[in-house]
């Protein structure tokens, strides 16, 4: 596993630069790029398990529907796009990898105005274990409250996963790590409780999965499995507006995203949860179901 402390323009191999492999040192953009100054960019996280990209398809048509929203058109096909990002993968040698797809406009205009901007694609691969410690992870980790609240969908692109909504995240996520937290929970900008800086959040109630409803935030493709596996097994799932009152009569708590992955929780603030069987379960049916996939495109090759 390549050492995270390596800074990602120091490492070595190739990715996808504007539909062309290019070695990883020389994939650079101006300073001047609108992407860095009007946030004008979007992108996917997705994994890799065993040669198979979890959910490639839908990862990609979210980043043409993000790009749509901010106006942009990829000059790719969707085709290109997931070709692309399987060979990030095999270029840097990995069976196993986290592949960044992101979009953004380029330096040909200044002005918060960005259509005479070009839009280039990139697609990156790098190896990523779990995104809490494993030893920490299995008991649970523990979330702060931010100060910040998620945006009406009117007032921000929420239904695009567009880099300027993470501002907030960034901030909130430093905050937490300041006072010692693995992350924060976000409210929404009507009080109701939202998710982590980077993942969905679910609760359990009484043998009852319960989650937010995905109407200010991202819907995650993760968040989509979890609730399908808990279905499959018979577990119901209630996606309501959960008021911060209600979460002290959860009993657990976790997390989903392409980072993420499933990840139990403890503590919210004042708020404590105990990983039990559901949490213990879906994390290992999601587990089975990213390498369910892999075994598919096996049987079917054969």
């Amino acid at each position: 596993m390549v050492n995270d402390v390596i800074p990602f323009d120091k490492r070595e191999g190739s990715l996808c630069f504007d539909g062309k492999f290019v070695p990883w040192n020389d994939a650079k953009i101006h300073v001047l790029t609108h992407g860095l100054h009007y946030a004008s960019s979007v992108f996917e996280g997705e994994r890799m398990y065993a040669g198979r990209i979890y959910k490639l398809e839908e990862h990609t048509a979210r980043l043409f529907k993000s790009a749509k929203i901010l106006d942009m058109e990829i000059p790719f096909s969707e085709k290109e796009i997931n070709e692309a990002s399987i060979k990030a993968c095999e270029v840097q040698g990995f069976k196993d990898a986290y592949v960044r797809p992101v979009v953004w406009r380029g330096s040909e205009q200044m002005s918060v105005a960005g259509d005479k901007n070009k839009v280039h694609v990139a697609i990156a691969a790098w190896q990523w274990g779990s995104y809490f410690n494993p030893a920490e992870k299995m008991k649970g980790i523990r979330l702060t409250v931010s100060d910040w609240k998620r945006p009406a969908p009117d007032t921000a692109p929420t239904a695009a996963k567009a880099a300027g909504l993470y501002m907030i995240c960034t901030i909130s996520k430093h905050a937490a790590e300041a006072k010692g937290y693995h992350d924060a929970m976000m409210f929404d900008y009507r009080g109701y409780v939202a998710e982590a800086t980077g993942a969905n959040i679910f609760f359990v109630d009484h043998g009852k999965l319960v989650t937010p409803i995905a109407d200010c935030f991202l819907n995650g493709i993760t968040r989509q499995s979890v609730i399908a596996l808990a279905k499959a097994r018979q577990i119901p799932v209630i996606e309501k507006h959960i008021k911060p009152e209600e979460l002290s009569g959860f009993s657990e708590c976790f997390l989903t995203g392409t980072a993420a992955e499933v990840t139990p929780v403890s503590e919210i603030a004042q708020w404590t949860f105990k990983p039990g069987q559901i949490t213990e379960t879906l994390l290992n049916d999601f587990q089975a179901d990213v390498h369910r996939e892999v075994s598919a495109i096996k049987l079917d090759a054969a």
